[in-house]
């Protein structure tokens, strides 16, 4: 069994990546909570690019529950069938407009059960929203998060909860607002799936994984750090 982190190790890992990219962002175009909200929806099983490229025009006319009502979920299905599950998610799009009409003033709530109760929203799409649009230090666990963590032995976990769990407890609070965004920034761009880019980590002397790669492969991940052009304006 690899050896947990010390909590010296933890802030190291932590300061290293806060060095790399001081402040990140949320790779995910929006304008305000509300679009934000409709971002992370429509981000699941599917790469921020690929939302960012449908919303960019949607997002130019629709800024809210009220307009995205009254465009309707035939008009937003068709902006949005670039993107995977799309009427599924254009019909959950529409519900929880309506929701947060009728409930909520048409404001996005800054509370996870009243997050969670609306159609398409998660565990971690709640945090993702808490997290960016009203500055909470929750950490939000992908498919990245969830690699970087257990590859390595970070805050190892058999699921996403039990991972989130870990992280809340091992991540320093000094750190706990941007961790979710460190972690998958480097999971995106340097801890890969198929063939990790170990020579170029500024964590791999901290990392447990054991079959470091040796060799960057031939045509790498290009790096990316986020920045305040990354995002549009709240």
């Amino acid at each position: 069994m690899a050896k947990a982190f010390s909590r010296a190790e933890v802030e190291e890992f932590f300061a290293r990546l806060k060095k790399l990219d001081p402040e990140p962002k949320t790779e995910l175009q929006y304008v305000n909570p509300y679009t934000l909200l409709v971002a992370v929806v429509l981000s699941a099983q599917a790469t921020d690019n690929g939302v960012n490229k449908a919303t960019a025009p949607l997002f130019k006319t629709v800024k809210t529950p009220e307009q995205m009502v009254a465009l309707g979920e035939a008009k937003l299905t068709d902006a949005i069938k670039t993107i995977g599950l799309y009427r599924g998610k254009a019909k959950n799009v529409i519900a929880l407009s309506k929701i947060l009409i009728e409930q909520h003033g048409g404001k996005v709530p800054a509370d996870r059960e009243a997050l969670q109760a609306l159609p398409g929203v998660g565990r971690k799409t709640a945090n993702v929203v808490l997290n960016v649009a009203f500055g909470e230090r929750t950490i939000a666990v992908d498919t990245h998060i969830f690699r970087v963590s257990n590859r390595t032995n970070l805050a190892p976990g058999k699921d996403v909860v039990e991972v989130e769990q870990k992280l809340e407890r091992v991540v320093p609070d000094a750190y706990k607002l941007h961790a979710h965004h460190w972690l998958i920034l480097h999971g995106r761009y340097t801890c890969v799936a198929r063939k990790p880019l170990c020579p170029t980590c500024v964590v791999r002397d901290l990392c447990r994984f054991r079959d470091k790669t040796k060799e960057l492969p031939a045509e790498k991940p290009k790096l990316k750090m986020s920045s305040p052009a990354r995002s549009a304006k709240r």
